[in-house]
């Protein structure tokens, strides 16, 4: 168990408030982004067929939780660990234009997460995908992409500091962009994780480029699965990726908080070049790979963002537990109760 209890801690909003505030900042945050991203809201699966290439490795190792379908001999369905592939599909099948795109609330059970104050077995996000051109498939379309959501944050902790006064807002203005490549390069001693807390720290808010290839000093700043985020492509003579992490500064905690992971997608080609870096070069006989290989998907750039993450951030909170309601040990449950942390 890793449970982090920050010294003197006390919810700003107790139960009632947070249950109350938790709806406002889902309502006013994903109003506004699906404003500044032209998103429409779209229903979706909670579990996909097994075999289909539709769900998500995440970092490649995780393994989602799954069952057979009695109805359907032979078939086994499991439940989703993100929806990027999925979301493809959708845009493909509902005809998207160029420049719009869909937005849906994501759930899964992560069963493998370790338990933390930042990590639970229930997921919840905003899982959003836009059409993109070929043109966009480039380094500063996805910094105009990052900037808009960035924008939507900073408008919903100016709501939620009106709504609660004592919450004080404290995002900065602008959020900085470095690439994991230059930060290894600056930070050569540390680990990953370490430099993400310098960066975070110095700066509030940060996006960190090129999550998931292999830098010039061997090491892959975090996991990616080699399907959905394109972390190959080179971006300049020294840098590759078109994805990365948006992470805050999180004072309550003391440490750098992840609370969006998105990115341009594969083309067929970088699909196939990430597929034989991880050996995995079998999945392009998997029916959505078949149909990237085809053309018959639209070029994308998409991402999740924690519904229980940010709304964690924006009420000053200490354990995820505080936003939603999950399975904690018995122990923590103790601690937490100790330390007056309510989970709920």
């Amino acid at each position: 168990m890793k449970l982090f209890i920050p010294k003197n801690y006390k919810s700003i909003l107790n139960v009632n408030q947070t249950e109350k505030a938790i709806k406002q900042i889902k309502d006013f945050f994903q109003m506004n982004l699906a404003t500044e991203l032209k998103l429409r809201r779209v229903t979706a699966p909670l579990f996909v067929k097994q075999g289909t290439g539709i769900n998500d490795d995440l970092n490649g190792i995780e393994k989602p939780v799954s069952f057979p379908i009695k109805d359907i001999y032979g078939s086994v369905a499991e439940i989703v660990q993100s929806l990027a592939k999925w979301k493809r599909l959708a845009l493909a099948d509902l005809k998207f234009k160029h420049g719009f795109g869909i937005y849906t609330d994501m759930n899964a059970i992560r069963p493998e997460e370790e338990l933390t104050n930042i990590h639970s077995l229930y997921v919840d996000q905003w899982d959003w995908e836009r059409v993109i051109s070929p043109e966009e498939r480039n380094l500063d379309f996805l910094k105009f992409m990052v900037n808009k959501i960035y924008a939507a944050l900073v408008r919903t902790e100016f709501i939620v500091s009106e709504n609660y006064p004592e919450i004080k807002p404290e995002l900065p203005e602008n959020v900085t962009f470095i690439h994991s490549e230059d930060l290894a390069e600056k930070y050569p001693y540390l680990t990953p994780f370490e430099r993400e807390m310098e960066v975070a720290r110095k700066y509030m808010a940060v996006f960190i480029i090129g999550i998931g290839g292999e830098m010039p000093n061997g090491e892959i700043h975090d996991g990616r699965a080699p399907d959905y985020d394109d972390w190959i492509t080179p971006t300049s003579e020294k840098h590759r990726g078109l994805n990365g992490d948006l992470i805050l500064w999180n004072n309550v905690l003391g440490r750098a908080f992840e609370i969006s992971s998105m990115g341009i997608r594969v083309d067929k080609h970088s699909l196939m070049q990430q597929l034989r870096i991880r050996g995995l070069e079998k999945r392009a006989e998997l029916m959505w790979h078949k149909m990237l290989l085809e053309n018959k998907l639209p070029l994308t750039i998409g991402g999740g963002i924690g519904q229980s993450r940010l709304c964690m951030y924006f009420l000053r909170k200490a354990h995820i537990g505080e936003i939603q309601s999950s399975i904690w040990p018995d122990e923590m449950i103790r601690q937490c109760k100790a330390n007056e942390i309510h989970l709920l």
